[in-house]
């Protein structure tokens, strides 16, 4: 999974400072970051189905927070899906 250093990396990147871990952009971030790592995980492990549950739970998870977010602040949302390199 992610390391703390990957975790503040990432929560500095989109939060603006280290304590900011509760932003919207940030939850999304994070939730992208473990997204794209278990992705990898599966093509060693193709018969993981706890993990695959799992993983199609973050997925919701996410899809609401960017929900959120377009709901309330259309440009950075926009922003967000740019720098993650989401919704193409």
């Amino acid at each position: 999974m992610l390391t703390k250093q990957q975790k503040m990396d990432i929560v500095t990147k989109f939060g603006g400072e280290e304590k900011n871990s509760g932003k919207t952009e940030v939850q999304v971030a994070l939730i992208t970051a473990k997204i794209s790592y278990l992705t990898g995980h599966f093509a060693d492990h193709k018969h993981d189905y706890h993990s695959k549950h799992g993983l199609m739970k973050m997925i919701g998870k996410r899809r609401r927070l960017l929900r959120y977010l377009n709901n309330n602040s259309p440009e950075r949302y926009q922003a967000v899906i740019k720098e993650l390199g989401l919704r193409k």
